[in-house]
């Protein structure tokens, strides 16, 4: 049996520097930074007051006020990106429904509406907790709603590996495809936990930035970095079988030809001494692709701006790219919107489809003093045109979790 290929038809982005995929994507190739001062909660007594926050956006084409209240915002975010995703692909639903699914990976879930509810409970007492609480907090609900509200009856679950969630959909979809269990997937990230909570436990556990200085707090690669800074936003790509997108006359943007696991085994928030499990990753998804190293001409990175990420990462694609790395242009999309977590994978995944789709790619920004750590190519200066046939684009996660998928520009 000859295996099947899965191509990208759709993309769909709402991260902080944009709502939509194109207005997302022009700002990021402009070197947009969309780190600001935290306002959607009170962060005056936190440690980390500077988030990547997305702007305003209006849910009334897929969701009215009442159905809204009844989602947490992560689900919002999910919904917006997957619209966008499936209007840009034109599936026709109303005739494989059955056979195509929805697969988002989101890292926490509802933590917005479970703190919320976390304070009624205590301050309020038990019987005034929402009824609507298990279901707007439990991380599947993002792919739950998104295959309620678009009718996707095919596979539909949620993979949660921490920041690489978004990937590990991606790349769970892909296989899913592949070997014949759907036509198409409706898959990516979504997360939403810019709120007191989360920024309260990732500046306890030191991963996020104490920098309150809006434009160099998320810094990628930078000699000065000192954590991550948390983003929230979606990112949903709507991968297709091969011969039915070019059946139905689709624009395919680009084939998805390589995915690739593998664990630390070596702590649950640092990454593995040398990114020894990030290379296996990595070594796994060019093997599924059937191509070697050098064959890759961009680089999506998790360049996260935290001390030990950075430095582990770039060690990884050493030992990956041997010779060539120094010739390999990275970018760390973070670098602008910040960490979002489980939706991480997707937005990044996004960006790499959008860069073989216009063959540019967008800048690392705020590296000011390189780090003599972090000497490889991470496209300081601004966008960059460049020819690309494979794309990688990487995910790390808490626990130990490395994801590396591999995107390659479409051809008969």
């Amino acid at each position: 049996m000859t295996e099947r290929r899965v191509v990208v038809t759709g993309a769909g982005i709402i991260c902080a520097i944009g709502v939509g995929r194109e207005a997302s994507w022009q700002a990021m190739l402009a070197g947009t930074s969309g780190i600001t001062m935290t306002t959607l909660v009170d962060a005056s007594d936190l440690a980390s007051k500077v988030s990547g926050q997305v702007p305003e956006f209006d849910l009334s084409t897929y969701l009215d006020r009442k159905e809204a209240r009844r989602m947490d915002r992560f689900t919002h975010l999910a919904i917006m990106a997957a619209g966008e995703a499936l209007e840009q692909a034109k599936l026709p639903l109303d005739q494989i429904a059955d056979t195509t699914g929805c697969m988002i990976g989101s890292g926490i879930g509802g933590i917005e509406t479970l703190e919320q509810e976390f304070d009624t409970f205590f301050h309020k007492g038990p019987s005034r907790v929402s009824p609507f609480l298990v279901p707007m907090f439990i991380p599947d609900m993002a792919a739950g709603q998104v295959s309620i509200r678009f009718g996707l009856r095919g596979p539909n679950f949620n993979p949660v590996s921490a920041c690489a969630s978004g990937a590990d959909a991606l790349g769970t979809a892909f296989e899913i495809i592949r070997r014949g269990d759907a036509d198409a997937m409706v898959a990516g990230g979504a997360e939403a936990a810019v709120n007191r909570m989360s920024i309260a436990a990732f500046a306890a556990s030191r991963a996020l930035s104490r920098n309150d200085d809006p434009l160099t707090a998320s810094r990628p690669f930078d000699l000065n970095r000192d954590g991550f800074v948390l983003g929230e936003g979606a990112g949903i790509l709507v991968l297709e079988e091969r011969e039915q997108a070019i059946a139905r006359g689709a624009t395919i943007l680009c084939e998805m030809v390589g995915y690739g696991q593998s664990a630390d085994a070596f702590h649950v928030t640092q990454p593995s001494e040398n990114g020894e499990g990030a290379a296996r990753a990595m070594n796994i998804a060019l093997k599924k692709a059937g191509i070697a190293a050098s064959e890759i001409d961009y680089l999506n990175a998790h360049g996260t701006s935290t001390p030990l990420n950075d430095k582990f990462e770039t060690l990884s694609v050493k030992t990956v790219f041997g010779e060539s790395a120094a010739r390999l242009p990275i970018s760390s999309t973070k670098s602008m919107i910040g960490h979002t977590l489980g939706a991480a994978g997707g937005i990044e995944s996004a960006a790499t489809v959008l860069s073989i789709r216009d063959q540019k790619i967008h800048p690392t920004i705020h590296i000011v003093t390189p780090d003599p750590d972090c000497d490889l190519d991470y496209v300081p200066e601004g966008p960059r045109d460049l020819a690309i046939r494979y794309a990688m684009s990487n995910s790390l996660g808490f626990g130990g979790h490395n994801s590396s998928l591999i995107f390659k520009r479409h051809e008969d």
